[in-house]
């Protein structure tokens, strides 16, 4: 009988029956709750089902039924789960057994993740949570998934202490960092954050960690109790090359961050490596070398490549460190910044077998099974004096190369790496250092670029994996905002967009872009998600632009949130002067001013991307940004993130407008070297009013969210509102030019020379 039926026949029975109907089972969520990383898929989906009011009960693994009534989920952690799983519900097996890999399979009311491991079955956890929340559980189909790109790291440069500092330690962010770095609250956050993004990876960079991180028996005054900070201010004066990073100065002056024990510090670090893989993440201490701080001046040590006691020290570092963490998956190591070139035993390269080497070798004799990656950074040396050094470690032995040097936001396939894949072979692959050091303020997504980037990237037998990160900036708690959230935001929880592109893409780079018009529908539910999703990710392609137009290598040469180098290593600003004189990225098919004004003068075919192209191309992305974000901000109720994230929007697409002007005014003032026309330079003087009208704007939005100023690592002080004298000098400069003389010193220059030094 159907309940109108049964209704007219009895009412109160009828109200019975409807209220157990709506009292019916909740859903289950079978699952192994012993493991860790299961468990936090597991977590995930209980709060995706809380998030729509939904409720969820737990049931172990082992009970599962064939059949049962109402919805299941079922998450099987391993392959012998996962076919127990399969059989027992009678759905097709886990068709892919390699690592992280996982299935979905339905059958009736029942959801199943099959993993091939625990890191599949919580991605596959996590997939399912992501549905619930979106509202697309029901459509869930079957499928399977296997890592595109095995290893997905971070590169984190860690300040660990005054008297153990990092690559980026002269820069603010840096600084108020250092005691979050010892705060097992910040690295739960972050390393969950990762598994969310699907980054597997975590790689901790420092100059020198072992006296901040290890106790060595024949060296014990060496390792450094409590974790201290200078209160000594840093400055733009510290060697690009951390050869001054630490200073004695810098010790008259100290606050004591946290009081520690070396042997609290020990288990700090071990403590964070177990949770790192619970998560799926495996950790990599990275150094550069030879910076002895913390242990300079004890038992004999020094930065002296050929000090026999210096050798003997960092030996027994490495190997108490692999001994000390069991955890710990392997060690990267570099042959510079600060390594003489010396010849015989004393090389750079003996010098690193007979230290990084010997000492993981040391280790391993005393643990015969435990397997050690090992990775050596090409950056300052050259591949064949790598292999004929380390021929006799027999581990996982990987090398390590700047795929885009500084500049990640570029072209999606940076050329670089052409002329030493020939040279990568299957048993010695190559990982990728991504640089970021482009963005560190705001909240970057464009997908389109991401997965065209990361399908550029060299297959597996060439890569093991990348870590992308930045040298100039730290991602930690972000202490840019002037609206901080308390405690302060993780970077990779401010800019969870661009991480979740990054990461999930390199897993998946078939994901399409209606999943992440979801997830943006999800988290800004006050604003039409498709015009959301297509300005940010326009007013993002303004880095990639501006890049592949003005290209600076390395991070000292190029911060183009500033135009901007550093002082001493560069430039500083870059005038318009320089926008004639610079060069394009290699491999960007993009002609530089200088090449584009021959070719325009000789009336020649444009083989190439023009420069006034990238102008309009940029003042294209600026411009359908401002206009959406016209109509996104004029809807009510908007949540802090949203009218920050729409504050990054148009702080971007003011700098393409700004950078769209000046690259049009040195156009036309290269136009007028050759000419003489009185016409192309006022033209020129415009379009440079215009550019610096532009910066104004730009100013004004960066400061309505960012303290001003900053100080980096890679480029110095950055001041965006005080750079607008700066930016005002190029009128000047295009108003006082006189054609056929340099325009800084007025002397006459040949004909037949370019501007450029």
């Amino acid at each position: 009988m159907n309940a109108v039926a049964l209704s007219l026949v009895c009412p109160g029975l009828a109200a019975v029956c409807c209220g157990l109907a709506a009292a019916a089972a909740p859903d289950v969520l079978y699952y192994d709750h012993a493991a860790p990383a299961v468990e936090f898929a597991a977590a995930e989906i209980h709060q995706a089902y809380a998030s729509r009011g939904e409720t969820l009960v737990e049931r172990e693994l082992q009970t599962l039924s064939a059949n049962g009534a109402g919805r299941r989920i079922v998450i099987a952690g391993d392959r012998t789960q996962s076919t127990r799983i399969s059989e027992l519900l009678g759905v097709a097996a886990l068709k892919n057994d390699k690592a992280q890999s996982y299935a979905i399979r339905k059958r009736g009311s029942t959801v199943a993740v099959l993993g091939s491991d625990a890191a599949g079955a919580m991605y596959g956890g996590l997939d399912v949570a992501e549905a619930v929340r979106l509202g697309t559980f029901a459509d869930l189909p079957d499928s399977d998934h296997s890592p595109h790109i095995e290893r997905r790291g971070i590169k984190f440069n860690i300040p660990l202490d005054v008297r153990t500092p990092s690559y980026s330690d002269n820069s603010d962010s840096a600084q108020k960092n250092i005691g979050e770095m010892w705060s097992f609250d910040f690295w739960r956050e972050f390393l969950d954050e990762m598994a969310r993004r699907r980054f597997n990876v975590l790689t901790l960079w420092n100059l020198h960690p072992f006296p901040s991180i290890v106790k060595v028996p024949e060296y014990p005054d060496v390792a450094l109790n409590d974790v201290q900070r200078t209160l000594i201010p840093m400055d733009d004066t510290y060697s690009t090359s951390g050869s001054d990073m630490f200073r004695p100065v810098l010790l008259t002056k100290v606050e004591i961050v946290r009081k520690m024990t070396i042997e609290e510090k020990i288990g700090f670090w071990r403590n964070v490596m177990e949770y790192a893989h619970n998560r799926g993440i495996e950790v990599y201490w990275f150094t550069w070398n030879i910076f002895m701080w913390g242990a300079e001046g004890k038992y004999g040590i020094t930065p002296q490549q050929t000090n026999q006691k210096t050798i003997d020290y960092l030996r027994a570092s490495v190997r108490e460190t692999v001994l000390t963490y069991p955890l710990l998956d392997g060690i990267g190591i570099t042959a510079g910044e600060h390594m003489e070139n010396l010849k015989g035993a004393d090389s750079k390269e003996n010098w690193l077998w007979n230290t990084y080497g010997q000492g993981i070798l040391d280790a391993k004799k005393l643990q015969p099974e435990r397997k050690f990656r090992l990775i050596h950074r090409y950056h300052q040396t050259g591949q064949s004096e790598i292999m004929e050094a380390f021929k006799d470690y027999h581990d996982n032995f990987e090398l390590s190369f700047k795929y885009s040097i500084a500049h990640m936001y570029s072209i999606p396939n940076p050329p670089f790496i052409k002329d030493v894949l020939p040279h990568i072979t299957a048993d010695h692959r190559t990982w990728l250092t991504v640089r970021d050091d482009d963005i560190y303020s705001f909240r970057w997504g464009n997908p389109g670029f991401a997965r065209e980037f990361i399908r550029n990237l060299p297959g597996p037998d060439k890569v093991a994996g990348f870590y992308m990160g930045p040298d100039g900036f730290v991602w930690g708690r972000d202490f840019l905002g002037k609206d901080p959230a308390t405690p302060r935001e993780l970077v990779i929880a401010k800019r969870w967009y661009s991480f979740t592109l990054w990461g999930r893409l390199s897993y998946d780079p078939d994901l399409p872009d209606s999943l992440f018009q979801k997830t943006i529908a999800y988290r800004f539910p006050e604003v039409p998600a498709d015009k959301m999703f297509q300005a940010w990710a326009e007013a993002s392609m303004v880095f990639p632009e501006i890049t592949r137009f003005f290209w600076g290598d390395i991070d000292v040469r190029w911060f183009p949130e500033a135009c901007l180098s550093h002082p001493r290593g560069a430039q500083g600003f870059y005038t318009v002067k320089h926008f004639i004189e610079g060069e394009t990225m290699p491999g960007s098919g993009v002609l530089n001013i200088v090449e584009w004004r021959k070719r325009q003068l000789a009336g020649q075919a444009m083989d190439g991307v023009t420069p006034l192209q990238i102008a309009d191309a940029l003042a294209g992305h600026a411009s359908k940004t401002l206009r959406m974000l016209a109509d996104l901000r004029s809807q009510p109720s908007q949540s802090r993130e949203l009218r920050l994230t729409l504050g990054d929007m148009g702080a971007m697409a003011h700098l393409g407008n700004y950078y769209a002007e000046k690259i049009r005014g040195a156009a036309g003032l290269a136009l007028f070297d050759k000419s003489g026309k009185p016409e192309e330079r006022e033209s020129a003087i415009r379009h440079l009013q215009a550019a610096l009208d532009h910066w104004k704007r730009y100013a004004t939005a960066y400061t309505i969210q960012y303290e001003q100023p900053k100080l980096y690592n890679r480029v110095g002080w950055v001041d965006i509102p005080g750079l607008a004298s700066q930016v005002e000098q190029d009128i000047a400069i295009a108003r006082l030019w006189v054609p056929g003389t340099e325009p800084d010193t007025g002397k006459p220059r040949r004909a037949d020379t370019p501007f450029r030094k």
